[in-house]
């Protein structure tokens, strides 16, 4: 009997299925100046434990729409307009300057999302107002 539980306690085969990452905690974001955009990236994960393997900083635009949309809206509807990848990011915690005077864009919505190595991206950063380049 206990040679047959032994036996059917030792079937399993290979390593668990790891753990999937957890996501970057969302970035701070905020206009230094009219095209210009601060962003505080984040030290800490979703979950408070230390931050590691930020891969990149991307920045998503929504036209303008009848109402402010959330910043789950633009994420999920927006499109990329820029990206910062490594090895052109500064440490966690730290901040960046991004511009965006050639984006020819009309007035509409941005956020800021920070991306962990396997492609797991943050919550957003809270909505920003993109005004009309031609101001």
């Amino acid at each position: 009997m206990i040679l047959l539980l032994v036996v059917c306690g030792c079937a399993r085969k290979g390593d668990p299925v790891p753990a999937p990452p957890v996501p970057p905690a969302a970035p701070a974001a905020a206009w230094a100046s009219l095209r210009t955009l601060e962003v505080t990236l984040p030290s800490l994960d979703a979950e408070g434990g230390k931050l590691r393997g930020l891969d990149a900083i991307r920045v998503l635009y929504l036209p303008l729409g009848l109402a402010r949309p959330t910043a789950a809206d633009v994420f999920s509807h927006g499109e990329i307009i820029r990206e910062r990848r490594r090895p052109g990011l500064p440490g966690p915690g730290e901040p960046l300057q991004l511009d965006l005077t050639g984006l020819k864009r009309p007035a509409g919505w941005i956020v800021v999302v920070a991306v962990r190595a396997g492609q797991v991206p943050s919550a957003p950063s809270p909505v920003l107002p993109w005004l009309n380049p031609d101001l």
